[in-house]
């Protein structure tokens, strides 16, 4: 039997699975180059809120040794936030070194998940098994549960968290989508 997935999970905090926009719906992936200090990501995401721009995802980490800049990847719903009206908004703030679209198609995109799951001796088995045929793994084992994680195109990750909801699952965070171009094969 399944219980309801607990309040931290976001299968109940946003009323469905995962951050990938449903089938269909276009979005934006933005690359964004900016400088690495405070205060600098609460501006772009204030940019975003102020102008009612829907984001699915978010994620952000330096970028050089150094830490003189981060790389913010924003995936934005395309009906909420016309492309050109983005830039143009991003450009204005200060710290931005650069910002750069990448289209779905010449992008490639990872997502991580790590998932906690209530388990039983049949369960067990079971949620290794998937995990195992999701090319995941188990990075912590407890008496009645198991965290596992898996990395991942954001299709990849919906699909697992969707067999996931056969399971109790106790806490459930994704990453954000983190994607750089496609190389060149010439």
């Amino acid at each position: 039997m399944t219980a309801a997935p607990s309040p931290l999970s976001p299968l109940h905090a946003v009323g469905g699975r995962g951050r990938t926009p449903a089938p269909g719906q276009r979005h934006h992936i933005l690359s964004v180059l900016v400088e690495n200090k405070a205060g600098v990501l609460a501006r772009v995401a204030g940019l975003f809120s102020r102008r009612g721009f829907n984001i699915y995802s978010l994620a952000v980490a330096p970028t050089d040794e150094d830490g003189h800049f981060s790389r913010i990847t924003i995936v934005v719903d395309v009906e909420s936030a016309p492309l050109e009206q983005v830039i143009m908004q991003l450009d204005k703030l200060i710290n931005v070194v650069s910002i750069g679209e990448l289209s779905p198609a010449e992008a490639v995109e990872r997502e991580l998940v790590l998932v906690t799951v209530a388990v039983g001796p049949t369960e067990r088995s079971q949620v290794i098994q998937l995990v195992g045929v999701f090319g995941g793994e188990v990075v912590s084992v407890g008496a009645d549960r198991l965290t596992v994680m898996l990395a991942g195109r954001p299709e990849k990750i919906d699909d697992f968290e969707g067999l996931l909801e056969h399971y109790d699952v106790i806490e459930l965070q994704r990453t954000g989508r983190v994607a750089l171009p496609k190389l060149d094969r010439h």
